[in-house]
Order: structure tokens, then sequence, then C-alpha cells
């Protein structure tokens, strides 16, 4: 099954999602959703009850959700309870909610933009600039993001190339590439961020977000260029990489006496800045 991950936004909250290509389907989180819709901060738990409920009534709707790794707010991937559209329709019936009809809009249009972007991928940068623009962003920052996105996808091909696997060993060099550079693990980061499920990079300044490219950038450079022959020895490339901004990062905080990393996240970002600097007008 060819899979991709992505991250939706509804009402400015994150949903982890998984493309399936063989089968044209989006698989969502159910405790992503449950979250949403009830307010809950024990998603998992009124899962679990909810999966009890259904299967004494004799629904089988239950019995037929399946699981895939998604990542974590440690940024690690786990197996994760998913369901199709067509399931969380049925799902959203049991969940008393004032978001629920909202929410059904909102799954029916992410699910009609994905035929839209197959047929034309340039969609799916133009909506990507949407969704940043709603939540607040600048338009600067807005094309370090996409960028970054490029980039990522450049390295992450790389390490398929050299046949890695999703999963546990992406997160693995990324956690390498990330502490190296930053002197920080991905989840130590996001700590000093103060974020839980929130993505990493969409909780960067401009700096910080220009570094992990250069890093990542580098990592997969270097791999392209010595092609690496085991997981290991990929490991130490990715370390490579990140040394290369580290050297960088040394340096500007030398000449400016400030720190790069910085607990600065999003909603402070976004605060900080001008009221001219808010929800721009992006150039196509």
């Amino acid at each position: 099954m060819t899979k991709e991950t992505a991250i939706k936004i509804f009402e400015e909250t994150q949903v982890r999602t998984v493309w399936d290509a063989e089968q044209e389907k989006w698989y969502i989180s159910i405790v992503d959703v449950i979250e949403i819709l009830t307010g809950t901060d024990r998603p998992r738990k009124y899962w679990s009850d909810l999966k009890a409920k259904l299967k004494k009534e004799g629904s089988e709707l239950s019995e037929k959700i399946g699981q895939l790794k998604m990542q974590s707010s440690d940024g690690k991937f786990y197996l994760t309870d998913v369901a199709d559209t067509e399931q969380l329709f049925r799902l959203i019936q049991s969940i008393p909610s004032p978001k629920a009809e909202p929410f059904k809009l909102w799954l029916a249009q992410v699910a009609a933009e994905r035929l839209d972007e197959m047929q034309d991928p340039e969609l799916s940068i133009d909506r990507a600039l949407e969704q940043y623009v709603k939540l607040g962003y600048s338009e600067s920052w807005i094309n370090q993001r996409l960028k970054s996105i490029e980039i990522r996808k450049e390295l992450t091909d790389e390490w398929k190339k050299r046949g890695l696997n999703e999963g546990v060993q992406f997160a693995t060099l990324t956690d390498i590439i990330t502490k190296a550079w930053s002197d920080k693990t991905t989840k130590e980061y996001k700590v000093l961020k103060g974020l839980k499920k929130e993505n990493l990079r969409d909780n960067m300044t401009n700096t910080e977000l220009i570094l992990n490219m250069l890093a990542e950038a580098s990592a997969k450079d270097i791999s392209a260029a010595v092609e690496p022959k085991s997981y290991e020895e990929s490991k130490q490339v990715a370390k490579q990489g990140g040394n290369v901004a580290k050297v960088a990062r040394l340096e500007l905080e030398a000449k400016t006496g400030k720190k790069v990393v910085t607990s600065l996240n999003a909603k402070e970002n976004l605060k900080a800045l001008p009221e001219n600097e808010k929800n721009p007008k992006t150039k196509k």
C-alpha cells in the first residue's frame, strides 16, 4: 500500500491523516476527530468507551476499524485507530456534538480536494498556502515553510532510494539531524516550545526553519554523494548533515548574541507580528 501522511486543519485544529494511493482513500485518526467533536482532554478513553458501547449495541463498525502508524506528540510513530471517510460519517452519528455537521462538510471537502489534486498537483501547494494564511502566518514565513516541505520531500525520497523504511527509521534519522544542528532531540525541541500534537516545523521561526532546511538539504546531498549502504551508515550521514547547520547556527549566535533555538511557538510568534503582516495576501 502506497501511503502518504498529511496534517489537515479543521477550525485551526490539526487532524492526522494518511492517504492510501491504491484505494484512493483518506484514513483519519479517530482520536483526533473525537477530540475536536467533544472537546475532551481524554479522547482515547472516550473512544474506548464508545467502541464498547457500539459493540454492545451490535454495531460492526468498531470491528472494521483499522490501524496505521501515525506520528505522536513525542515525534515517534505509533499504531493508531483510523477510519475512512465513509466510516467516519457513520461514527460521527454516535457522537453528540454541535460541530458534527460542520465537520461532515469539512470531511467531504477534504475528500473532494484530494481527487482534484491528483489531476492538478499544483492545487495542493495552493491549498497549503490557504491553510497557513487562515492560521495567520506571515507571507515570508509561509514561503520558507513551503520551501522546507520541498526539501523534506527530497530528503525522504533519498532515504527511500537507500532502502530505508518510513516510520521508525525516518523518525530516528530526523531526530539525529535535529539533535545535531539544534542540540535538542525532536521531543526536547517540542517541550521547549510547549507543543504536544502540533507540528514542530509549523512552530519554528524563520531562522529556525532556514537552519533546519540547511540541515536536511545537507543530509540529502551528502547521502547522494557517499551512497550509504546501510541504516547505520545513513545515521552517520544524518549527523553530518545536521552538523553543517550547527556550524551556521553557532556562527550566527556568536555574531548576534542571541539564541536561535527558542521557546517561541506559532501562537506567540503571531501575536508578536505587526498587524500588517498578519493574514497577508500571498503571491502565487
